[in-house]
């Protein structure tokens, strides 16, 4: 009855916490009634919360004494099941960060270096062929080294490194590592906030002479960025700050801070960027560095650069960490290096076994997703600064090496330039991802879906590295529209919840004045714009669906989690965005009506409907994009779209807003927000529905989205249904859908009485399909459906998009049939579809009650169900002939065709 797993902002006894009241959660194996906590410091007790009457999972919230700056806390729970004992106390601790600006005392301090080179590129320029014209060496930067050399006295008993950087960075001391993080800090909103890690040091500090070591590169901060692949768009010189905090036995503290006694000097690199690739020359690593005794003489001084620490916020979540390493599956040996296939498309970067080297040769590591169709290179990924190459010269003799500052999207590697055969052996993959917790999984007995859901899990695993992204290699940035897409698939696979929090608090600091959402975050200044202007679709800073992600993620979060404080957190910047899109639509009308003499009623509905500015639309439709190059194409859509999709998304981002408002207790907004959201779908349905359920657009998305949120009267509903089936049909039973309406296809089907479609599509192998994927190799999601054609011709693009992946959560809760039916699983509905054509499936999520799972499998007409049930859910087992209540634990069913269910059995 202990309760177990306990948790601190969903972290396991986390080190770094930012949070001044944090959540306390736990899982217990009994239903739960009460429960109470005790939080203590140094033996001194600081929060006792009493009998607190608890029967639901939603983390507790502190409510002690202030807590204070880098401290070890010390916490226990105990819980009682109704009418039962109390439970034995189970005990964790977390540790506070810098919880505020003024325990900064440190300087930023920035060593010696030339200023980074400015580039500003378009998409114009790539078509026009233009295009950097130097090599890497020359306009690319080297990372530099810095070095501290303290004094540390005997007894230490805890020491904890906070540090950050503009740039990346990785620290050590004494020459060892100082944790395991990865392109630390991270990618964050820079002109607003920048995240510091906390390091325990403890085990690596000796009394006498201590290092502390930093190498220091451009990172996001001034290396090439987004589409554009331009450079220095927060700044053009690195810096970092750092303090060191020694507790002593004795009860004293010493602290080391980054300042003038740093010496700085460059480091083996001759470069180091996120996009391009990293040059490094093992010849020019001062041995010893950063261990005593090295002289550092001929090192350079830094400056002091300021002492902006408002700025500076605890890292929120998991960091960039080596999740995985991934081995070759086959080597091929070509005139132009030995390409290195490792069998799945992934984000990270090669590592390298060398033997028989001479000195000052050089081996060189090209990256791509995907061979040509005869087996011959093809880089996949195009655009300015897009190389992923690295480069390692050899100081002789074996060696081994894996880049430190960069990373790359790729399934192949060419490696060219060793002396020495390759084996198989000698080349690993080595995955970089924010590590995250994998709290779910699907399995099913068709190797096709099996795959289709791994494709999605791999996407998600790469494009979750510090910043959810759309690309893991030709942009990588934090676009809105495809995590709002694609946020409740995430929920199933993995803990995103402190992951996308911090994405959250990102997109609130980037969020404009007068309200508008930008369409990704960190909003790089100059990318922001230009990468939407560049496209034929007219200046973009906020987009509809993509800015809505500020009302749509947190609310799949709060759904899938019950934890409030997400909604909490972002509940004012939605009704900032909303306000800008009245203010909008009142002063307005669009294109399409230019000219045109309205009636006062279509004045007055007009007004209401967010549906001017330039949008994508429903991103890439397929049908917009046949016969024609890339470039050309992709405007067609947002065109044909974007005046019905906007306020489509409008009326959703009310509700979204007034269901919020519920929850919050703020009644008279939730009543306001929902009497908004009727108007506008009643203006919508007046000036978009004709008599028939027709829409203006003969697109399925439009009419997806539409009966997805509700924009079409009660009465019409069936008509329209019926055109959309009509739509598909047309297709050849076949999806054509974007960005924003492919979410909802499937379930827009099912809710309307078509689940047999719905599963043709899902078993369409023919292009536009998931399956058509599968059936091509495919081991990620791609960008676009065709990016390998029928023919065999491969496209320039992405090959790692988990946008179209939403998919995967139509698995679990269609397919395999695990569906929360309110927030956070608190009740749950387990309903399989027997009918989805595959005969076995297997499936789990993670829940704040612990693990929720079915395996179901059929057979000569009879299904056998095994349900696992955490308690504290209330879940029922839906079958053809009625619902079974399920007890908590392991129950398995037998449900014979045309026959009532069995009764629950313990398994």
């Amino acid at each position: 009855m202990t309760p177990y797993d306990l948790r601190v902002e969903h972290l396991r006894a986390p080190i770094a916490l930012g949070a001044r009241q944090p959540r306390l959660s736990w899982l217990v194996d009994h239903a739960r009634a009460a429960c109470e906590l005790e939080v203590s410091t140094g033996g001194r007790l600081v929060w006792a919360s009493g009998e607190i009457e608890k029967a639901d999972a939603a983390p507790a919230l502190y409510a002690g004494e202030a807590l204070t700056s880098n401290t070890v806390y010390e916490w226990r729970v105990r819980s009682r099941p109704s009418g039962g004992e109390w439970s034995d106390w189970a005990t964790s601790t977390f540790e506070t960060s810098l919880l505020d600006a003024s325990d900064w005392v440190a300087p930023w301090i920035e060593p010696g270096q030339r200023d980074a080179v400015i580039e500003r590129w378009s998409i114009v320029d790539w078509i026009r062929g233009l295009g950097p014209d130097s090599p890497p060496e020359e306009r690319l930067r080297p990372p530099r080294l810095l070095r501290q050399a303290f004094e540390i006295g005997p007894g230490v008993v805890r020491a904890r490194l906070f540090a950050t950087a503009r740039g990346v960075y990785s620290a050590s001391v004494n020459g060892r590592r100082a944790d395991d993080q990865v392109l630390a800090p991270g990618f964050d909103s820079y002109e607003h906030r920048i995240s510091f890690a906390s390091s325990d040091v403890t085990a690596a500090l000796v009394e006498g002479e201590n290092v502390l070591g930093l190498a220091l590169a451009d990172g996001w901060w001034a290396g090439r960025l987004g589409l554009t692949g331009s450079s220095a768009q927060f700044g053009t010189r690195t810096s970092a700050i750092w303090q060191l905090h020694v507790d002593y036995a004795d009860g004293t503290t010493q602290l080391v801070t980054s300042g003038a006694d740093v010496r700085s000097a460059p480091g083996p690199w001759a470069y180091a960027d996120l996009f391009v690739g990293e040059s490094f020359d093992r010849r020019a690593v001062p041995s010893g560095w950063d261990r005593p005794g090295f002289d550092d003489g001929g090192w350079m001084p830094v400056a002091e650069v300021g002492t902006d620490h408002a700025v500076l916020v605890p890292f929120r979540g998991e960091p960039v960490r080596r999740v995985l390493e991934v081995r070759p599956v086959a080597l091929v040996e070509t005139a132009q290096g030995t390409i290195v296939d490792f069998g799945q498309v992934l984000v990270g970067r090669v590592r390298v076994r060398l033997r028989d080297m001479t000195a000052g040769h050089r081996v060189t590591i090209e990256h791509t997703e995907t061979l040509a169709a005869d087996g011959s290179w093809f880089a996949n990924i195009v655009g300015i600064n897009k190389e992923q190459t690295d480069v390692f010269v050899s100081a002789g003799g074996a060696d081994e090496w894996e880049p430190e500052f960069t990373f790359h999207g790729f399934r192949y590697a060419r490696i060219s330039g060793s002396t020495a055969p390759l084996e198989p052996d000698d080349v690993v993959a080595v995955v970089l991802a924010s590590d995250l917790e994998q709290t779910g999984a699907f399995a099913a007995s068709d190797p096709r879906l099996d795959r289709l859901h791994q494709n999605v899990v791999w996407s998600q695993r790469g494009n979750f590295l510090s910043v959810p992204t759309d690309c893991p290699q030709r942009e990588r940035a934090g676009w809105t529209g495809d995590i709002q897409a694609f946020a409740g698939a995430a929920t199933n696979n993995a803990q995103v919840l402190p992951f996308l929090e911090r994405w959250l608090d990102n997109l609130r600091a980037d969020q404009l004045p007068d309200g508008r959402i930008p369409i990704f975050s960190p909003r790089s200044p100059f990318d922001a714009e230009a990468a939407a202007n560049a496209q034929g679709i007219g200046s973009i800073v906020a987009a509809a669906g993509w800015s809505d992600a500020i009302a749509i993620v947190p609310w799949t979060l709060y759904e899938r989690t019950g934890d409030v404080r997400v909604l909490e957190e972002n509940f004012d910047a939605m009704l900032r965005w909303i306000e800008y899109q009245r203010r909008t639509a009142a002063a307005e009308l669009p294109t399409s009506l230019a000219g045109v003499d309205l009636a006062e009623a279509r004045i007055r509905a007009q007004a209401l409907l967010y549906n001017t500015g330039s949008h994508f639309g429903d991103w890439l439709t397929p049908s917009t994009m046949e016969g024609l190059p890339t470039h050309e194409a992709i405007g067609i859509a947002p065109a044909l779209t974007s005046e019905y999709l906007a306020p489509m998304f409008q009326a959703n981002t009310l509700t979204i807003a007034a269901q919020a408002a519920e929850v919050l207790g703020r009644p008279t907004d939730a009543a306001d927000l929902a009497e908004r959201a009727a108007r506008v779908r009643a203006a919508f349905a007046a000036e978009y529905v004709d008599a028939d359920g027709d829409l203006p657009v003969r697109l399925q998305g439009v009419y997806v989205v539409a009966l997805a949120f509700d924009m079409v009267p009660a009465g019409l509903r069936a008509r329209t249904t019926a055109r959309l089936v009509e739509l598909v049909h047309e297709r050849g039973d076949r999806l054509d859908t974007g960005f924003l309406s492919t979410p909802y296809l499937l379930d827009v089907l099912c809710d309307h009485g078509h689940p047999e479609l719905a599963r043709t599509l899902l078993w369409q192998s023919e292009m536009p399909s998931w399956l058509y994927e599968v059936d091509n190799g495919a081991t990620t999601i791609w960008e676009t459906w065709d990016a390998i054609a029928p023919d065999g011709s491969i496209r320039p693009m992405s090959f790692n998009h988990y946008a179209p992946g939403s998919v995967d959560d139509w698995l679990y809760r269609r397919v395999a049939g695990i569906r929360s039916t309110s927030p956070g699983y608190r009740t749950a509905v387990i309903q399989p579809d027997f009918d989805a054509g595959v005969g076995q499936v297997r499936a789990h999520v993670g829940t704040p009650y612990g693990r929720l799972g079915v395996e179901w499998a059929v057979a000569a007409g009879a299904a056998s169900v095994t349900v696992d049930v955490p308690h504290g859910v209330t879940a029922r087992l839906a079958t053809p002939a009625g619902e079974i209540a399920l007890e908590p634990g392991r129950t398995r069913h037998t449900l014979p065709t045309g026959r009532p269910a069995s009764a629950s059995a313990p398994a």
